[in-house]
């Protein structure tokens, strides 16, 4: 379940302001806080953020570095756990990727909070072309990712390109009311896997 931000934003209630001074004062204040929140969203926009190096050693035995693959091609990180409905519905549009740009990029499932689940079997039986690296814990709480699932794209200077917790919030009223969270995943995977791509090309265009 996402965890980073909210999965879900709850409305917040209001009291009905008495007299017109608190009344305006009210409108003013909300207006502060609008024009604050519209200058932090865009210079947060704006920042580049370095991704943390760390190494695991992946199923196979082979130790990976994210500096060492990311200095050869752009890296998608996948941060999963098969219990998860939302990576469950992600996964294969991220094959779709990797089958599409081939070599030029590569795939990375850091798998974490999974401690029944069987994440060999799982890659295996599904047919994924991704590198999996178990005992992630400790790489996803470096990434400051506690939820499942988290998705980034990383650059050939470790730049964070993409990260699926940042993308704008998308209207799910089509899903119906308090949908069960696979009708949402269901919803979601299509739009995060083609946030992804954009951000994938970009991202090969610079490489240029």
């Amino acid at each position: 379940m996402l965890s980073r931000p909210a999965e879900e934003h709850r409305a917040g209630v209001c009291n009905k302001p008495r007299g017109r001074v608190v009344l305006w004062s009210m409108k003013l204040t909300l207006l502060a806080m609008s024009l604050g929140l519209f200058v932090t969203s865009n210079t947060a926009a704006d920042e580049l953020r370095t991704a943390p190096d760390w190494t695991l050693q992946s199923q196979s035995g082979e130790k990976v570095t994210l500096s060492e693959v990311a200095a050869a091609q752009p890296v998608i990180v996948l941060f999963w756990a098969t219990w998860c409905p939302y990576c469950k519905a992600l996964m294969p549009h991220i094959q779709s990727v990797r089958l599409e740009y081939g070599d030029e990029i590569r795939v990375l499932a850091v798998h974490f909070r999974d401690d029944k689940g069987d994440p060999a079997s799982y890659i295996e039986s599904a047919g994924y072309d991704f590198t999996l690296l178990p005992d992630g814990d400790e790489v996803a709480k470096l990434n400051e990712v506690w939820g499942t699932p988290g998705l980034m794209i990383i650059d050939r200077d470790r730049i964070i390109r993409y990260d699926l917790y940042e993308l704008p919030k998308l209207d799910l009223s089509a899903a119906g009311k308090s949908p069960a969270h696979s009708k949402k995943a269901a919803h979601l995977a299509p739009y995060w896997a083609a946030e992804l791509r954009k951000s994938l090309d970009l991202v090969l265009s610079d490489s240029d």
